[in-house]
């Protein structure tokens, strides 16, 4: 479950991002806020493997991705 997850968050920050480069950039806060959840869901395949310490640095990097997005929905 976690896996599919992943793969669909992929999808939708890649395809975002090709978006973005190609025609317009005021989908980054979209494609950033869909890299965080991925990122965190890596995180807690990583936890669920036995791997606490990549785990860890990936929680770290989405919560601060998450950030980012979310300031960049406030502007």
């Amino acid at each position: 479950m976690l896996k599919l997850l992943e793969i669909i968050f992929s999808i939708i920050a890649v395809s975002l991002a090709g978006y973005g480069l190609i025609v317009d950039h005021r989908f980054q806060s979209y494609m950033l806020l869909s890299f965080s959840l991925m990122v965190l869901v890596s995180g807690l395949i990583e936890f669920r493997d036995g791997k606490k310490g990549n785990g860890w640095v990936r929680i770290v990097i989405s919560t601060f991705i998450l950030f980012v997005s979310v300031h960049s929905f406030l502007e």
